[in-house]
């Protein structure tokens, strides 16, 4: 490379000055949640258009820290890695997903990316570690998770009246306290510096989002496909919404089609599926519009709310639509133990929930509840364990509606993770890949039961 720049010196500037903003930039393939991995074609144009658009909501500037571990190679990554080549804020990297915790205080970052599974994993390990230590602790804690909720909604609802973040004096001293004795921590194990965290890829339950905003940690939820360049909403700094994904970026229309489908056109947008025009013309209308397969719903001032991958959908054999994420999301904000769940029904008579325990977690139960010394399969083994999980699924079933109740579960044994493929690299869950490889779990719960 020296010698050819030595006799050659305007080579780079040349190369650049060649690129049109049509040109193909990156070829990235769809994450094959629902089917066959897509080549995604994205030019410099959008990356560009990402770029000054991240930037034009105030999200970031260039005095800030980033901490980065998701795939470069990944859509999400990608989006992180433009928006910093525009300002030219620090960024530390690290893709090691176990190491997250470990480097956080290290780094301080001011603001991170991440997807529910990390939030969610947090949240579960401070719950444990505060279980263990038990008693007054541990009453604290539950305490100190109420009053964060609660302060959340309440200041976010005063915010969106008001334009002030405000809260009644008695839960604001009742905030002030439990900040001192539990939330001021948890901030210090993210960093200490954490502005705001960005969460997309999926959604994240809003139970777990509100604790966070409570506690000081402002989640603020994305949403976008690798068919838009990764970000095509965002939650605008203080005026975010837990439960929502924001406004659209500057440049990016939306619009809801009649069946519920979430609609997007703008620079974002990709050119098409590399060498498959008729599975582009299924998602890319001729005027630019694009299918994103997710259901979703506008508030009056454009904040969207996503309800639901369209495919994602579960149609019981009674006729009954069921929302499998919503069920989930409220579960892992109910038990402290789980790490996975995915709910399953279709077309069947009832839903069932296939459910993976953090191993972490339940060891440190187990050791508290008579099962000291026992292994993680033999912990699963335990009729304990089962007695366990069924008063969480039970307390679930309370909050929902009769043909969304989970009337059956098993444990798995073994958590989903990348590695056996029931994950995509940014976490996010391939439905069809577990539901195959767990189908005997699945048929034994539905042995015996009457197919309407």
């Amino acid at each position: 490379g020296r010698e050819y720049l030595a006799k050659h010196p305007e080579a780079v500037k040349e190369r650049i000055a060649a690129i049109t903003a049509d040109q193909l930039a990156t070829l990235i393939y769809t994450s094959g949640t629902t089917g066959r991995p897509k080549g995604v074609r994205l030019p410099h144009d959008n990356w560009s258009y990402m770029a000054k658009a991240t930037v034009a909501t105030g999200l970031i500037t260039k005095d800030d820290v980033q901490y980065l571990w998701l795939p470069l190679a990944h859509v999400f990554g990608k989006v992180l890695t433009s928006g910093q080549i525009e300002v030219g804020h620090v960024t530390a990297v690290d893709g090691r997903i176990d190491k997250i915790i470990e480097n956080l205080p290290i780094v301080q970052p001011t603001y991170m990316a991440a997807v529910p599974r990390i939030f969610e994993k947090v949240y579960n390990g401070v719950a444990a570690k505060a279980r263990a230590a038990g008693g007054a602790k541990y009453k604290i804690f539950q305490w100190s998770v109420g009053v964060a909720r609660e302060y959340a909604k309440v200041t976010q609802d005063n915010f969106r009246r008001t334009g002030n973040a405000t809260a009644p004096l008695g839960l604001s001293t009742k905030h002030k306290i439990a900040d001192a004795l539990v939330y001021s921590k948890l901030r210090e194990a993210f960093g200490g510096n954490l502005r705001a965290a960005v969460s997309g890829a999926s959604a994240l339950a809003p139970d777990i989002g509100y604790f966070f905003s409570g506690a000081g940690i402002h989640i603020l939820e994305g949403y976008g496909l690798t068919e838009s360049s990764a970000a095509s909403f965002v939650n605008p700094g203080e005026a975010y919404r837990t439960g929502t994904v924001g406004k659209p970026l500057p440049g990016t229309e939306v619009r809801i089609a009649d069946d519920g489908e979430v609609l997007l056109r703008g620079p974002g947008i990709m050119q098409g599926y590399h060498g498959q025009p008729e599975k582009t013309a299924e998602v890319l209308e001729a005027d630019g519009w694009l299918h994103t397969g997710d259901i979703g719903e506008l508030s009056a001032d454009g904040y969207l709310r996503i309800t639901d991958r369209k495919k994602d959908l579960i149609k019981t054999s009674g006729g009954k639509y069921v929302a499998p994420a919503e069920i989930e999301g409220r579960f892992k904000a109910l038990c402290p133990y789980v790490s996975s769940i995915v709910v399953h029904g279709a077309d069947r008579n009832f839903c069932s929930a296939l459910i993976a325990l953090d191993e972490p977690s339940i060891l440190v139960w187990a050791a508290e509840n008579g099962l000291e010394g026992k292994t993680y399969s033999q912990v699963l083994a335990a009729p304990e364990t089962n007695r366990l999980i069924e008063t969480y699924v039970q307390t679930l079933n309370e909050g929902l509606q009769r043909w969304q109740t989970v009337k059956k579960f098993r444990l798995l044994p073994r958590d989903l993770d990348v590695e056996h493929g029931d994950l995509t690299p940014s976490l996010k869950l391939k439905r069809p890949v577990v539901e195959r490889e767990f189908k005997h779990l699945i048929e034994e719960m539905y042995e015996g039961s009457r197919e309407a």
